[in-house]
Parts: structure tokens; C-alpha cells; sequence
């Protein structure tokens, strides 16, 4: 079985069809890159796998409980509540604008969700917090607050955050948008460790290098459709598909 699986997912906002018979398989361990012009639905993708925008077409399934919805017989009967939130925790989500609590600490921001969602206990959760502080470079940081942090450190803590949550798949869209590019480097840093470490993450990126070195599979996305997958080196050196390499050839010439 495999362990993600999206099949013909169509999703529209209004009349408008942001996503159109998406299909794409994401194994234990793998790390998906999803590439494309902005405004092809990328981050809408991320959204329904999350189960934070719904789905008029199709099925997500994780290990191969569907997403979202209960089956009854025939018929899919939209999840709510408590059991939209258990299968919501089995994913965590960093969002480009990192999405901090501004009232509360570091320690608190990353704690909330363990303790309210995971039940874990304060000391369980605090402790850790410490130890992923520690992993993101930023323990000395614990009892900040986030406007004292840079944008690089907010994201790391929100990358922290996210793994606190234990999940089973780590979702990134555009996680290095938002910060200057000094700062893009400490970010993919700590990716990079996570990619060595085994994690499922689906990653939405611009970042073609980071892209070519820690994806098992590149995806390129336009106009609501997956246009062409492959390895790494494949895909970005000879792309297969003419609007793959209009894409590439001009992020490339704009870098």
C-alpha cells in the first residue's frame, strides 16, 4: 500500500477549477518537490491534502484511511470536528508567513498543539520543545517572542512547531518566500536535515537548487495539473514537456 495517495482530486473555488484530476503517489520516506508558476495551484494542492480547503473530486488517503470524509455504503460524509482534527494531526503544514502565535513564546507556540491536541503533558511537551530548539540552532531563544526573532529564526521555530506535532507527513509551501536571502540559507539548512532523516515531506518550492539536491521526485504544476515528474537531475537538465522547459528557461535566466 501506498503510504500517500491523491487520485483524481479536482477542486474549484466558485466556477473557477484550481485543481483538475491531480494524480500523485508520495512514499514513506520520500521527499516531493512541487515546482510551477505561481498561480497554478500548488498551494491549494498542500491545503486539500491537509484537509484545510475541501475537495469536490476524488480522494486523498493516507495509509489508506481517506481523508476528509467518512464512507458510508455509497455515499462520503464530510468529517467535522474532533475527527477532522485527528486526521488533520497526522499532517503538519509550514506556511510562508510562518503563522506564529504573537502573544505567546517560542516554548508556548510550540507546545500549544501537543498539550490542547496530543494531550501530552506540559513537562512531556516542554522537554520536546527544548529538543527541538536544539535541532533548529535556536535554544537560547525559548523564552522569546516572535517579533524579537528574525524571519529566518521565525520559520525555523516554525518548523519546530510543526515537528512537535509528531506527524506523519511534513507539508513546506514556499517556506523561504517570505525572508530576505541571507536568510533562505539557515531555513533550507534545517530541511535539508529533516530530508536525511527519513521524513515524509511534500514540499511546494522556487527553490530549484535546494530542489535538485534534497527531492527523491520533482514535480512541475501548471494550471491546476501535474505536468511532468521525475528525478532530480532528469528533470531540471532535460525536461521532457515544452512548458517544463519554458518554465525552467526562464527561472533559470532570472537567476
Amino acid at each position: 500500500m501506498s503510504f500517500l495517495e491523491i487520485r483524481e482530486v479536482d477542486k474549484y473555488y466558485g466556477d473557477n477549477k484550481v485543481l483538475s484530476d491531480v494524480n500523485l503517489t508520495v512514499h514513506e520516506g520520500e521527499v516531493v518537490c512541487i515546482i510551477g508558476p505561481s498561480g497554478s495551484g500548488k498551494s491549494t494542492l498542500l491545503r486539500c491534502i491537509n484537509n484545510l480547503d475541501d475537495i469536490q473530486n476524488g480522494t486523498i488517503t493516507l495509509q489508506g484511511e481517506i481523508i476528509g470524509f467518512e464512507v458510508h455504503g455509497d455515499k462520503f460524509i464530510k468529517l467535522e470536528g474532533r475527527a477532522a482534527a485527528r486526521q488533520r494531526a497526522r499532517f503538519a503544514m509550514v506556511f510562508q508567513s510562518f503563522q506564529l502565535f504573537p502573544h505567546l513564546s517560542v516554548l508556548e507556540n510550540i507546545t500549544i498543539g501537543p498539550t490542547r491536541i496530543r494531550k501530552q503533558t506540559v513537562a512531556q511537551a516542554r522537554q520536546r520543545a527544548q529538543e527541538l530548539l536544539t535541532l533548529v540552532g535556536l535554544e537560547e531563544k525559548i523564552n522569546d517572542y516572535p517579533s524579537s526573532l528574525s524571519g529566518g529564526q521565525q520559520q525555523r521555530v516554525a518548523i519546530a512547531r510543526a515537528l512537535a506535532m509528531e506527524p506523519e507527513v511534513l507539508l513546506f509551501d514556499e517556506p523561504t518566500s517570505a525572508l530576505d536571502a541571507e536568510l533562505v540559507g539557515e531555513v533550507l539548512a534545517i530541511m535539508r536535515k529533516l530530508a536525511d532523516d527519513n521524513r515524509t515531506m511534500v514540499i511546494v518550492t522556487h527553490e530549484l537548487r535546494f530542489a535538485q539536491q534534497v527531492a527523491d521526485r520533482i514535480i512541475f504544476f501548471d494550471q491546476g495539473s501535474i505536468v511532468e515528474e521525475g528525478a532530480p537531475d532528469e528533470l531540471l537538465s532535460n525536461p521532457r514537456h515544452e512548458r517544463t522547459q519554458r518554465f525552467l528557461s526562464t527561472v533559470l535566466e532570472a537567476t
